[in-house]
Order: structure tokens, then sequence, then C-alpha cells
């Protein structure tokens, strides 16, 4: 059904529960492809053992070549993006697959949403901590508690899991390599999508993944990704994620309208040109 593309950095443990998850807690058969930066865990020799399709680099290459060169041996229609620090809970990819029949059209981004454990005044995300890593991490709690959780579909899906058509994919030329190794990556790729027509960027609410927040990203050196986005594209991510991905309201249908160019959107461009012009 999908194409998983999942980037690790020497995060073996995780990785090892986040595939485990995607082998028990899916309905469907989906093709796995992890990208093992550096992998002097062990995490190599363990996708190699397990006959999972991979690709590696000898060093950490981040997250945009990463993907795009896992993206490479995608053999599925659709293209899911999963973070290795993830893991798939019950109905995950069953919720994904009933939003996409309600579609007319391949031009979309669809995400999952996020339990996390810590509150980072995401309205995306359904805060409740069943641990920090695998040595804490209360699976049964979680399996037990889950139908307790209910978040309504919501606007603006960025952030992995991430599906995509892999048409789309490869027409807009994936990850851009030059936000590496990865800052704002995602806000780029998904103003690429808006670039050429796309308005479904939907968040489902009923599909659930554990997320344990940053064990990658928490320790390598950054990008300006910020500044590397206005440059490109002319505005700051505040105000795409604001006013043209609504990001975070509640979806109350499929697709987004094109944004109001209300007084206080073209103070926010002006604002964005000036500061692309002058720092």
């Amino acid at each position: 059904m999908f194409s998983i593309i999942i980037p690790t950095w020497n995060n073996l443990s995780l990785l090892q529960l986040c595939i485990r998850s995607i082998r028990e807690n899916s309905a469907f058969a989906h093709q796995i492809i992890v990208h093992v930066n550096d992998g002097s865990d062990g995490s190599l020799e363990w996708v190699r053992a397990q006959g999972i399709t991979h690709t590696s680099s000898p060093d950490n290459i981040g997250i945009c070549l990463a993907v795009n060169e896992s993206a490479m041996h995608a053999t599925q229609d659709y293209i899911l993006y999963l973070n290795d620090d993830m893991y798939c809970c019950p109905g995950w990819d069953t919720a994904l697959v009933n939003k996409l029949k309600q579609l007319d059209t391949d031009l979309f981004m669809l995400s999952g949403t996020m339990i996390e454990p810590r509150d980072t005044n995401n309205p995306c995300v359904i805060v409740r901590n069943y641990g920090s890593d695998t040595h804490n991490f209360e699976e049964a709690r979680l399996l037990a508690e889950l139908s307790q959780h209910r978040k309504p579909d919501w606007l603006g899906a960025t952030w992995p899991p991430t599906l995509v058509s892999k048409r789309w994919w490869f027409k807009v030329g994936g990850y851009s390599s030059e936000l590496s190794p990865g800052m704002s990556s995602d806000n780029d790729f998904s103003m690429k999508l808006w670039d050429v027509g796309c308005r479904v960027f939907l968040g489902v609410g009923d599909s659930l993944v554990y997320h344990f927040q940053c064990k990658s990203t928490g320790k390598v050196k950054k990008n300006d990704g910020g500044r590397q986005f206005l440059n490109k594209w002319g505005m700051r991510q505040s105000v795409f994620d604001r006013f043209y991905l609504r990001r975070g309201q509640v979806a109350h249908g499929l697709k987004l309208e094109e944004p109001e160019a209300t007084r206080e959107l073209r103070w926010q461009l002006l604002r964005s040109r000036l500061k692309r012009a002058f720092g």
C-alpha cells in the first residue's frame, strides 16, 4: 500500500520499535525502506539481517538527502515519510487509507496525528506521556488508552508521518538538498506542493502515532532553515503556516480555500519582503 521511508541515525532501539509497530499494528502490507546514517550502533547490520530494503551512508547526510535516496527505491504509488522515533498505533494506516478514498486527486499531503509526551503548544498533537525513550515506554498503557484519544481532522499537514503520492513527490523534486541537514525542510516541501496547486493539507485525527520527540534533530548542527525559507519563498514560515495552511485549525472540508487578502496578510507579506531585503 505505502512505501514507508525511515531515515535513522544511530537510534537502533527506536528504529527496532518503529518497525515492529509497523509490522504488528498495520492493516495493510507496506514496503519499508530505511536510510542508515553512520550506523555505528549496529543499525546497518540489523537492517541487513532483517532483509529490509535500505540505503546507507558512512556519515550523517541529513534528512533531505536520506529521504530522497530512500524514495528512489519506492515501489508503491504512495510514499509515507516516518521518523525513526515514532510508534505506529493500531489503525494508523486504515485511517489514512479511508481518507485517501475520499479524495478526487493525487495531489495532496496527509499527516498522521502525533501523541507526544511534552507540551510544546502545538495545536496539531495530543499531549500524553507514555515515556521519553524505549526503556521507559509504556506501550501496554498506550494501547489500553488508545480509544480515549480523539482529535478532529486538522488543517496544515506538514510534519511526519506524511503521506503523498509518489508521482508528485518526484514532480516537485522531493526534499530540497539546500536545506540539509533538514531544518525547515518539511515546510519547504509543503510550499513546493502548494506552489504546484496542492490544496489538500490534512491532518487525520484518527491516524495516531506516538512520537518520542527530537531524538535525532537534538544532536545535529542545525541549518538556518527559517532564513533559507524566507529567502527562497519571499515569506516567513509563520506566515505560510498561519494564512495559507491554517495549521492547527479544525478541518471542515478536505481542501483549503485560497487565503483571503486581508490587511493583516498584506502587512505580514510586506514585513517578510523587508526582512528578506534588509535582514
